[in-house]
């Protein structure tokens, strides 16, 4: 059977990070960009990866940063791997030579918010990357609990795709049907506030995803 993989994101405590390993998650996601409530520093960052187990990835999201950005991180977590959220290019995304996702933002019209291109064109510019992570085009980047029409995913794409924007465990489990992902990301679904994870929210959404996988197997 195929399993969805699952990243929770924008994980800032250590309480949080236990629950989360204790959900069975594939990826712990942290945020590295500084406007965002989720934001946690390098050295904050390498702490919590610290306490990850093996066979779980610690995944830094960045937005549009400098390269001198990226590498006060790999110097403290050299394993990560990228996420990038903002304008960046393909050079730039694989400069560092860790693996690395990249985010596209779906506007309502299909089109990837500040390409100028449809999905599909999107994803085959990002042809290097491992995955690319959908999301809903809000005015920040990313985290801001809206979903988008999963009917504009539902065609094949030159990457795997990780599903994200405005999924909770009420929800996962029908845009899984549609699009079918390689894994799931959340972040403001299993919150109680920003920054905060809610541990009911985050054992029920593991639940939804893994109850959605079964249901897949057996149709």
């Amino acid at each position: 059977m195929i399993r969805t993989r699952i990243k929770y994101c924008g994980l800032t405590r250590e309480d949080d990070l236990a629950v989360a390993i204790d959900c069975g998650v594939d990826a712990i996601g942290f945020v590295a960009y500084a406007r965002s409530p989720r934001f946690v520093g390098a050295a904050r960052a390498a702490e919590l990866a610290e306490l990850l187990p093996p066979f779980v990835t610690p995944v830094v999201l960045f937005v549009n940063p400098t390269r001198d950005e990226v590498a006060a991180y790999l110097d403290l977590i050299p394993g990560a791997t990228l996420q990038f959220h903002g304008d960046e290019t393909p050079a730039e995304c694989g400069q560092f030579g860790n693996p690395w996702i990249k985010a596209a933002r779906v506007a309502a019209d299909g089109r990837v918010a500040g390409a100028d291109c449809d999905l599909a064109s999107y994803a085959a510019r990002y042809v290097g990357a491992r995955a690319i992570l959908l999301d809903a085009h809000s005015d920040g980047f990313g985290g801001a609990g809206k979903t988008f029409d999963w009917r504009l995913a539902s065609g094949p794409l030159a990457l795997p795709v990780v599903l994200s924007g405005g999924l909770d465990a009420s929800n996962v489990g029908a845009g899984m049907a549609a699009v079918t992902p390689l894994a799931v990301d959340v972040s403001s679904g299993i919150e109680r506030s920003r920054g905060i994870k809610d541990a009911d929210k985050m054992r029920s959404f593991a639940a939804a995803v893994r109850a959605a996988d079964d249901a897949r197997h057996r149709a």
